[in-house]
């Protein structure tokens, strides 16, 4: 870390040290250690007397920080103060709610910090990091995290993230080669990207194929490379990213119509899926001994029938019969692999 950005750091602390009502009026060796915990721990490295000094007059006189700020040193506490009490080198007041969740926004985002699209963001998110370690919020910096999200080891693919979100702002062309699984040939695309989607540890891109009628959605993993071209396109305005999914489960859309799905939830999932629905269209239609009856209206897609099957014997399809009928065929192909 620089020594501008340490110095930077150090004047926060400084600033909330001296702010802090629990311990008025700090002396020179309490900013000192207040200082020295907050940036080094107990990692060896120390902050001198003079150091503590020569931040204070920055504080008070450095004319680029802009500070200005009104430090007085009390012979009678000994200690030292804000000749204003509500004064604050923060530009911008915040609460320990506001704190509290840009510390969260900050460590969602520094989830995706690998991924060569994000890479450009990574100063922006080290530099909320530092701020949240040595916010008010924050006494003392913790070296255990305490919000965890499940992420995949890698995401294959997301080295093409970074064109297809060019193309995709600049309504730009991109063309690739796509193989899918299960073959050993690959052919060349050209389309119109429209949306960049992320769905259980895999990136989608969804658009238009030159000179065909209808969208398609290609996964990146399946990519063998992709390129910007120097053509665009106007989007015909026939595409809302809200109403494409608005009745999938996940990233499959047909042009079949979305059917009204009824599902017996037994005892022990029932409280599960009322406080996390399965589709945001869920309703619940009777409930009756912990037995939960519940209906939604989605596409029926290998991702609903990936995720009925999950829950076991815990949820029984009603109707529609064709989906029970597929439902049965799976889980009778299921028993004879375990037999």
């Amino acid at each position: 870390m620089p020594a501008n950005k340490y110095a930077l750091l150090r004047y926060r602390i400084l600033d909330r040290t001296i702010r802090n009502p629990r311990k008025t009026y700090p002396n020179k060796e309490d900013l000192r250690v207040a200082c020295e915990e907050a940036l080094y721990g107990s990692n060896g490295e120390r902050i001198s007397a003079s150091t503590i000094d020569k931040d204070i007059w920055a504080m008070r006189n450095e004319s680029e920080l802009g500070y200005y700020a009104p430090i007085k040193f009390s012979k009678e506490y000994k200690g030292y103060y804000y000749e204003d009490p509500n004064y604050t080198i923060a530009e911008v007041p915040l609460t320990d709610d506001d704190l509290n969740a840009i510390r969260t926004a900050a460590e969602t985002l520094f989830q995706f910090r690998e991924i060569p699209l994000f890479k450009q963001f990574d100063a922006a998110i080290e530099k909320i990091m530092d701020r949240m370690k040595i916010s008010n919020v924050d006494e003392s910096m913790r070296e255990q995290e305490i919000i965890q999200f499940q992420r995949a080891a890698d995401y294959k693919g997301s080295e093409f993230l970074e064109v297809l979100f060019k193309c995709c702002a600049n309504k730009q062309l991109v063309s690739f080669d796509y193989q899918k699984f299960g073959s050993d040939k690959s052919k060349s695309y050209i389309i119109e990207p429209y949306l960049l989607k992320e769905y259980r540890n895999r990136w989608y891109v969804i658009g238009k194929v030159a000179d065909q009628v209808g969208l398609r959605t290609f996964s990146l993993d399946r990519m063998i490379n992709a390129k910007e071209l120097e053509r665009f396109f106007e989007t015909k305005g026939d595409f809302d990213t809200q109403e494409f999914f608005e009745h999938s489960l996940g990233i499959t859309v047909t042009d079949a119509k979305p059917e009204e799905v009824l599902l017996r939830v037994y005892e022990k999932m029932a409280p599960y899926i009322i406080s996390q629905p399965i589709h945001h269209s869920q309703k619940i239609e009777a409930e009756e001994k912990g037995i939960v009856t519940i209906s939604i209206k989605v596409l029926i897609t290998v991702e609903l029938v990936s995720t009925i099957l999950g829950f076991g014997e815990q949820i029984e399809v009603l109707s529609p019969t064709s989906l029970r009928q597929e439902l049965n065929i799976a889980l009778t192909q299921t028993l004879v692999r375990y037999r």
